[in-house]
Formats: structure tokens, sequence, C-alpha cells
């Protein structure tokens, strides 16, 4: 067994790593950029290397820095986690020629799958069942766009050395084509490096379901059952589970059979994941083959009980796997969902920032948090924008679920947006619980799990209000205990007014608009009942607190006779509500004492940092609201800019190619009505 080795990876899978190997007595070496000088992953190694700048193709891509790293520390052996070089046939080559073994596949299996039209024709030959498709070398757009026209659209255009999503297009009509392949073929050239396209019959209602498999050098391979990675946006996976809803044991075991041979043809070794799509009928067919640990592996560990990093290790180490397929058991339910900085509203738009708070819900037997940051850290847009992946485990689905929605419950962030209330939302859905699960699922669901029903509804008021009122008599109560006269009329936390009635102005915000609240608590008992007035309604109301910590609360609230039990969160004048499917967010609003600008209406303003891809209007032109008008590429994702209005595109700040901070003025544009 190995006495070192290096991680050529940063974040989560640093982490991940690093603790595997620290279980079995190995020591790691960490790298780091500048941008993560002060990384988790950096301080839980036994030792760190710094390999350049923030961008990653200076550091974290650059093969000579990377092994310079290895050879400097003693390292016999690098885990390249996933994503960077992990399935890059050059670096695996490189580790070879200096004697470092790589924790992977061999040159010869990255290099079969790392083009995806020669990985269907390689499958095509094994037998594996295929997409139809065109997985040719002549990338004319007039021959791409006769094989989508031939085999009828929708079609979808993918990156032949791509994944992750990236450089990949959907495609309705053959109107749209060619604005979907030349920015498909831009972001493919920036991710990978290659442009190269193939074009496949997009399935209307398929299920992402892929097989894990791991092969030893002695010949010997295993299939690990199988995840259902069906709910993503921006074909970008952020929930899976294992095993996969509804798949039986005939279906399960032909899947797994077919990964195996698909992974026997290119003679692999190591972790591995075939990717099919499966139909409502029960048919299956090759997606592609990842020649590396997925993100979505502790799903997989969750229900077999195994270590797939360990594995990774022994068998790179040249052991034999562990046991074989008649030794694994399926036991139980598992569900990962990833955590981003991102913002759900805005199309899933990557988000930067600190994390200025950062609550994680308590772990154990059925709940796992895989992560590379703490509290304080900063998101930057340099990476991917994953903060966590929260997994839960138990018996079933049912309480698998029941798991991770108490889990997402207790997790709280602040500093940034994030898809938390989303995830939450998303799985509380009567379809998502009960499986109907598909790639379109949360496209064809997207504004109800953007927006609140609670918030949109006439009961988000009077329950911000009331769970306020109760945090605001808890804080008095506090106060008052911790004071020199607990008995002072002036610590009353009853509201209690002399010749007034007791009552409580509110003023906060909630679905991007102010509300003025006035509530009137009346004691009964251990409960305090209120009537509330606002926006012209009112609303009797009860509630009660149950429990609390700091800046969280369990309460017990009611409206017009409806009561529900709720988890309130607090960060400074920010406020989460969690119910029991749904969440609430809002905040107390403090005077306006001026002094803050006002962004001109004709400014159009970067969302983040980035890079100007493509200029996709003339200065003087007049646009209708929504026309594109700039490609940025932040965060390994592009993003179209448009016309926040109907009217005139004025003027450029920038020119493509050039790096824009976020908040920068993109764009001088003049609504029409302005213009009038």
């Amino acid at each position: 067994m190995f006495r070192k080795i290096l991680i050529a990876n940063r974040g989560e899978i640093a982490c991940r790593v690093i603790e595997t190997a620290r279980r079995m007595g190995i020591a790691t070496v960490a790298v780091y950029s500048d941008a993560d000088r002060h990384a988790r992953h950096v301080d839980l190694a036994d030792e760190a290397v710094h390999i350049g700048p923030a961008e990653a193709k200076s550091s974290y891509l650059d093969m000579s820095k990377i092994l310079e790293a290895a050879g400097r520390t003693g390292a016999q052996a690098i885990h390249p986690g996933y994503g960077f070089l992990s399935e890059n046939a050059a670096f695996c080559r490189r580790c070879e020629e200096e004697g470092i073994v790589f924790i992977g596949p061999t040159v010869g299996a990255i290099e079969a799958m790392g083009s995806k039209s020669a990985a269907k024709a390689l499958m095509e030959s094994a037998g594996v069942p295929l997409v139809p498709g065109y997985h040719g070398q002549d990338q004319d757009p007039a021959v791409l766009k006769a094989a989508a026209d031939a085999m009828g659209y929708p079609v979808l255009l993918k990156a032949a050395a791509g994944g992750g999503g990236k450089g990949m297009r959907q495609v309705h009509a053959d109107a749209e084509f060619e604005a979907a392949l030349q920015g498909a073929m831009r972001e493919a050239q920036a991710s990978f490096g290659d442009q190269q396209m193939l074009v496949e019959k997009y399935l209307l209602q398929p299920r992402h379901v892929e097989i894990q498999v791991f092969f030893d050098s002695h010949g010997s391979g295993v299939y690990l059952f199988e995840r259902d990675c069906s709910m993503q946006r921006r074909h970008q996976k952020v929930v899976e589970e294992a095993p996969a809803p509804g798949v039986s044991p005939e279906l399960r075991q032909r899947m797994g059979e077919a990964a195996l041979k698909a992974a026997a043809a290119i003679d692999y070794r190591g972790a591995g994941t075939v990717e099919f799509l499966l139909d409502t009928d029960g048919s299956f067919y090759f997606m592609e083959m990842n020649t590396r640990l997925q993100v979505e592996h502790p799903v997989t560990e969750m229900i077999t009980g195994l270590d797939l990093v360990e594995w990774q290790l022994r068998v790179s180490a040249g052991e034999s796997l562990p046991c074989s397929q008649e030794e694994l058991q399926l036991h139980g339910h598992a569900i990962e969902v990833r955590v981003y900085a991102e913002s759900p509203e805005q199309g899933f738009l990557p988000q930067t920032g600190r994390l200025d708070f950062l609550k994680e819900p308590s772990t154990g037997r059925h709940v796992r948090i895989d992560t590379g940051v703490r509290q304080g850290d900063v998101v930057s847009p340099h990476y991917d924008p994953m903060i966590a992946k929260l997994i839960c485990w138990d018996e079933s689905r049912d309480k698998a679920l029941a798991r991770l929605h108490a889990a997402l419950s207790g997790y709280a962030i602040a500093g940034l947006p994030t898809n938390l209330d989303f995830l939450y939302r998303l799985t509380n859905t009567p379809s998502f619980r009960a499986a109907e699960l598909d790639t379109s699922f949360i496209d064809r669901e997207l504004q109800s799990l953007i927006q609140s029903p609670t918030e949109a509804g006439s009961e988000g008021l009077p329950l911000a209000a009331v769970a306020l009122a109760l945090c605001e008599r808890e804080r008095a109560a506090a106060q008052a205990a911790g004071s020199a006269e607990p008995g002072s009329p002036w610590h009353l936390s009853s509201g209690w007014r002399l010749n007034q009635p007791a009552r409580q102005h509110l003023e906060l915000q909630m679905g991007g608009s102010p509300h003025a609240i006035t509530t009137y608590p009346l004691q009964e008992g251990n409960a305090l009942r209120y009537r509330v007035y606002g926006g012209g309604q009112e609303w009797q109301a009860a509630g009660r607190v149950l429990s609390s910590a700091r800046n969280r609360w369990q309460l017990q609230l009611e409206v017009d006779g409806l009561r529900r039990q709720a988890d309130l969160y607090r960060h400074g004048d920010e406020f989460t509500l969690y119910l029991a499917t749904d969440v609430l967010h809002f905040s107390l609003l403090r005077p306006d004492t001026g002094g803050e600008e006002e962004q001109s209406d004709g400014a159009v303003l970067a969302p983040m940092n980035g890079r100007i891809v493509a200029l996709l209007a003339e200065a003087g032109a007049m646009l209708e609201r929504g026309a594109p008008l700039l490609v940025m590429e932040a965060m390994k994702m592009e993003h179209t800019i448009r016309a926040p209005a109907d009217g005139c595109l004025k003027a450029y700040h920038y020119a493509e190619g050039e790096l824009v901070d976020g908040g920068a003025i993109l764009v001088d544009f003049e609504p029409a009505t302005a213009a009038a």
C-alpha cells in the first residue's frame, strides 16, 4: 500500500480522499492555488504545496506543477478526484512516465471514453444499446444540421469531449439550431479545449440512471448497483438517489451486466460509472462512461456500507477487489442533494461571496455531509460553486426523505444566495415523493419550486409576524432575566402599554415587497393569541415557542385555525421559516437613511465576475425585451445577458475577451419609455 499520496484537486472531494487515506494510515499532500491558501483541504492534509494563481489553467490544470509537487514531497501516487485532470489521458501518461501511480484507469481506457463519439462507436461494436444519433468526425455545421433534421426534433447537442452539462444544448426546432450549435461549441472549447460535437435524439421523458462499476488489474469486475440522477438543472445533477426507484431486480441485473460489458470492452481498471437513459418502456441506452469517481458516489457507499475511495487505493496498489458480485448487498435507501451557491430565481446563476454564517445539520449514521468549506470561507468565481453534499440514509425511501427534510430544515447559510430552499421544495413536491422522476422534472415544476406558495398566498405575512413577535418576546424575557431588576415593568415582554392597547408595528420584506404589519398580543395560558393586520387584511393567529437555541426557534404557529410546526432561523435581520412542505424568507426593514446610490435605469450590470465571450447586438440597435445582448462565461458556464426592456442599446462597456467584476456596468441601455 502507498505510504503517501497527493490529491490533485480541491474542495470537498480533496477532503473526502484525505479522510479515507488518514483512516488507512496513508500520508496526504494537498495542492492549492492563491484562492485556496486557507481552504479546508489544505488544513486537513499532512503537507500542502502552492501551485499558482487562482485561475485553474495556471494551477489545478497545470500538469507540470502537480507532478513537481508530487516529486518534491515524495508522493507515490496521485488521486485526481473528479473534474480538472481526472479524465485527462495526457496527465495519466505523464504520471506513468515519471513513475507515479495514477489512482484511476489506464491511459487507454481514458482515451477510449474521452471522446463521446468514439465511445459510442466502441459501445455499438460491444453490443451496448445506444440512443439514435450522429457521432461522426465530419463537423461541418451543415452536416450536423442535416443529421438533426433527419432524426427529427427535439435533438441534443453534446460536446464530444464533455461532461457536467457543459457544451450541451437542447434544440427544439430547426430555426434554433445554428445559434445553439455556436453556443455549445464555444462552451466546449472553453471547458475542454475541443469543440467537436455529436447530435442525439432527445428523449422526451427519460430517466438518468447510472451504474457504478469497479474493476481490478486481475480481470475481475463488479457493479455496485444503480443511482437515479434524473433531477437536473442545466444538464447538471442536483439530487441523486440509490437504488433507483421502481427499478426491478431483473432490470437492475440487465443494466448492471450491460455496464460491465461496456467497461470490459476497454479493459477498465478502478472506479467508473456507466450512464444510461432509461425510457418509460424500460428500454435503456448508453450515454457515456465517466472514467473516475462520481460526485454522487456517497449514496452508493451508504447503501452498500463500502468505502469506494478505499477500493480505489487498494486496486491502484495492485490488490484484488475486496469482494465478488455475489457478496455485494444492497441495504436501505440513500438520497444526496448538492448545496450550491446559486440563484434558482435567476436561472440557477452561480453566486460568489463569503459564507458569513454556516450551520450544518447534525451528522451520524443517517446523515452525512461532504464539504470543503467552513464559516467565513469565500465562494470564488474561479471554481464550481458547490458548497456541500448532504446525504441521508434510512431503511426505505420514505424514511430517507423524512431524514432529508429534517436535515435541510437544520441547514442555515447566510452571506450569499443558495439553493437550500429550492432543494427543500423540490424534495417535498408530491410528484417527487411519489418517485415520478425524469430529466425534465425541474424544468416542468420550476415555477412552483422557486416561488413559495405560502409567500404568494395570504398566510405568509401573519406567519412571519407571529414568528417575529415570539422571537422578540423571547429576547425581551432573556434580557429581563439577566438584568438587576427582572421584575421591573420596563422589562415586561407582554407588549403592555399604559392606557393603550398592546401592539407591535413591524416593517418586513417578503417576496421582494415591503409590508407594514401590526400585531396585538393577547395572553392565553402558555400560548399567545394575536390579531394581525396588514395589507387591508386581518388574521386571527396564535403561537408558542417549543424550544430555542442561539438564532433558532422551534415554534407552533396557528393562523385562522390552521396549526403547524415550524423552525425559525435568524441571521442579523434576515429570517428563514421552515414549514412542513415550504420555506419562507423575510427580513426586518430598517429605516431608509439615504446615501445608497440607485442603479441607473439604463445600466445593465454584470451579475457576477466573469469574462465577455461574445457581443450579440450592434450599438444603436432597437431591441425587444429579452433580446440577447452578450454572453458571459463564469464558473465554467456561459450566461446570456438579455435586454431588460424594449429599447435601444446605446453602448457596450467591454470588448470580447475582457474580464469584468460583478456589479460592473456592461451595457448602456435606454428603455423605450425613456427614449419616447
